[in-house]
């Protein structure tokens, strides 16, 4: 048994995939390599907290029930107090005194006291304090190119021998000025006051990224001024069992791009431009320990992962092929990826940045999609190029827009297919054979008007054979009047050579020589046909075949034994016969068939009866009683001129017939 192997055009198909599934995969490992580069670079870590700021308040948390309450020392406070501050110490001493009485469990300072004050209000202040008051301290790293300095600065002694807890408020930054990680201090502000409270974890979360909640004064607060008096300024039992944070807290929060009086960026800064105030920042701390609502990053394996499963989305994306449903998918694969990421800050407290699976996707799809881009380009220039010669500019505009039109290698089609040839150009050949110049010159002003009327009737130029043209149409695009182009190119040939005798008149009148005068036959038919790129791997022609090409042929050939200028198909003729007026002329055999076929030819100016008169003539020629000395001749070469060289040759070849 014979095993044929698989067409030429499905081979180029499958190597051409086979090519492009290799580039996906190489652009699958360089995108797995570069990203993995760039994750080592701090900006890039940058970026990846960037998107924690978004994607940790996209939600808009709020603080969690039953967390810090805030003492703001804010401009209402500084007006009502109308003190220069700092204030004397024996007034925190008074607000230690109400809150206590309030009922607040633990009462924190967000202010440093490390260094004497008045004797009197010091005095107040470390009588006041107690083992239910945490003050804050400070921390400092200063760096100078001979040596690096810590500078901590505590309460005064006289305060934490008093049973005050000691805390310190330092909070660590990161490289663009935000506060996200909770403090690496054991001894840190806001885990002192979760001890005090007696709500610390067994072990500190230091360093974890912190959930943020809410902007500046989302935390429940009051005035400086109100705590003093909480009875007459606020409601019954504001302050009962409950953690109260003292601190700076303008009502106004201040800009980010003018800074501010213990004032930091947090995530939430992303979207309101404000800073928040460092008690707000201590309560943000203290709940993130008391509620264990901190957020870890993932690590490197668990990222890597992350990235190998979005390279691996993205190439089974664009396995196939790219285009508008790739944006729908890269849209949707992009906000899964931020949806996956939220729901693992909320649901498992862990962080895995959505930055590396989204570039290692984008860059998958969009360097395949520019791949295919170009390789569309590049296919389109092919198209461009090889029917540039074939047919007009705007049908190669179409096929390069729309590629899909076409079918390389062969498919079955219905054509209408012109043959024309210059009748008698072989003497005039001869005659010009001393003047090759002269005879080139004389091939080209004839094909190229002619050439030009078949393309600017939508026509594919199949071939030059000599002076003959070759040309079909519906081809490679769609024609649904196909016939109907061909025969108006036809006739329209017929009036480019009429114009281009004339200028052979003139000319030869000019040099005082005789014209060459051209005529032209010319055959069409309509039918099935092969037509696609046939030839050699090396060369090839965009072509057609079959019966309905040959009796094309044909019929060109037999044009000038019938003394018109153009002879159709049958098939042609009915297509074209609710434009033209077609008369039928003979009926004749194609080799390879046995059933004759008739052919027709246009005819411009008839009348009805001419016309049914001549359908009785062809009648009585097909039925053998046609006669030479019939009068139907020569009433009908005077009724339709047109054909009147056709009723003489009929005439001619009967007399022949008689004679024999």
């Amino acid at each position: 048994m014979r095993v044929r192997g698989k067409p030429r055009q499905v081979r180029a198909a499958g190597r051409q995939a086979e090519s492009r599934h290799l580039r996906l995969l190489v652009l699958a490992l360089s995108t797995l390599v570069t990203i993995s580069l760039l994750s080592r670079l701090p900006a890039w870590s940058l970026l990846e907290l960037r998107s924690f700021d978004y994607l940790s308040t996209v939600d808009d948390p709020r603080p969690p029930p039953g967390g810090p309450v805030i003492v703001a020392i804010d401009e209402p406070s500084l007006a009502d107090i109308n003190a220069q501050w700092p204030w004397p110490r024996s007034l925190h001493a008074e607000l230690i005194s109400q809150l206590r009485a309030a009922g607040a469990s633990v009462i924190g300072f967000d202010i440093i006291m490390a260094e004497p004050s008045n004797p009197d209000n010091d005095a107040a202040i470390t009588k006041a304090v107690g083992p239910d008051t945490v003050l804050a301290g400070d921390e400092t790293l200063i760096e100078t190119p001979q040596a690096s300095q810590l500078i901590r600065a505590t309460p005064l002694p006289q305060l934490t021998e008093a049973g005050a807890v000691t805390g310190i408020a330092s909070v660590e930054l990161s490289g663009d000025g935000t506060f996200r990680r909770i403090p690496g201090y054991e001894d840190g502000f806001a885990a002192m006051l979760t001890k005090v409270a007696g709500v610390a974890p067994e072990t500190l979360p230091a360093g974890r990224l912190i959930q943020t909640f809410g902007p500046a004064r989302s935390y429940p607060t009051v005035s400086y001024y109100q705590a003093l008096d909480p009875k007459n300024l606020l409601p019954p039992d504001y302050f009962k069992d409950r953690v109260v944070l003292v601190g700076l807290s303008l009502q106004n929060a201040p800009a980010i791009d003018k800074g501010g009086v213990d004032a930091f960026a947090t995530p939430y800064t992303v979207h309101t431009g404000k800073l928040v105030s460092g008690v707000e920042i201590q309560a943000t701390i203290y709940d993130n320990i008391r509620s264990g609502l901190s957020i870890a990053e993932a690590r490197l394996p668990t990222v890597a992962a992350c990235i190998l499963i979005s390279v691996l989305l993205a190439a089974t994306t664009v396995w196939r092929s790219t285009g508008w449903l790739t944006i729908v998918t890269s849209a949707a694969a992009l906000l899964a990826f931020a949806a996956v990421s939220a729901a693992g800050m909320r649901l498992a407290h862990l962080f895995v940045s959505p930055l590396g699976p989204t570039v290692a996707y984008i860059s998958v799809v969009f360097g395949q999609a520019a791949f295919d881009f170009a390789e569309e380009r590049r296919n389109k220039r092919q198209i461009t190029r090889a029917f540039a010669q074939y047919i007009s500019p705007d049908l190669v505009k179409r096929l390069s827009s729309d590629p899909s039109q076409l079918k390389l290698g062969g498919e079955r089609r219905t054509l209408s297919v012109l043959f024309s040839d210059v009748r008698g150009f072989t003497t005039i050949a001869e005659t010009l054979k001393d003047d090759p110049e002269q005879l080139t010159g004389l091939i080209n002003r004839l094909l190229t008007p002619l050439s030009d009327v078949v393309m600017d009737h939508g026509g594919t130029i199949d071939k030059y054979m000599g002076d003959c043209i070759m040309a079909f149409w519906n081809a490679p695009l769609d024609d649904p009047e196909h016939a109907l182009h061909a025969v108006k190119a036809s006739l329209a040939m017929q009036a480019a050579i009429s114009n281009l005798n004339r200028e052979l008149e003139r000319e030869a009148a000019a040099r005082g020589g005789k014209p060459h005068v051209l005529k032209m036959g010319v055959g069409i038919n309509t039918g099935e046909c092969i037509v696609g790129n046939m030839g050699s791997t090396r060369r090839f022609d965009y072509s057609c075949l079959g019966d309905s090409v040959n009796l094309a042929s044909r019929l060109e050939g037999a044009s000038k034994n019938y003394g018109v200028a153009l002879l159709l198909g049958e098939e042609t003729a009915r297509l074209v016969a609710g434009t033209y007026t077609v008369v039928e002329l003979d009926r004749i055999i194609v080799k390879g068939r046995t059933v004759p076929s008739p052919v027709y030819t246009v005819v411009h100016k008839a009348e009805a009866e001419a016309l049914a008169a001549h359908q009785a003539f062809i009648a009585a020629k097909y039925a053998g009683t046609l006669a030479p000395s019939d009068p139907a001749f020569d009433r009908l070469a005077a009724d339709i001129p047109e054909l009147a060289g056709y009723y003489v040759i009929v005439r001619e070849a009967l007399v022949e017939s008689g004679e024999e």
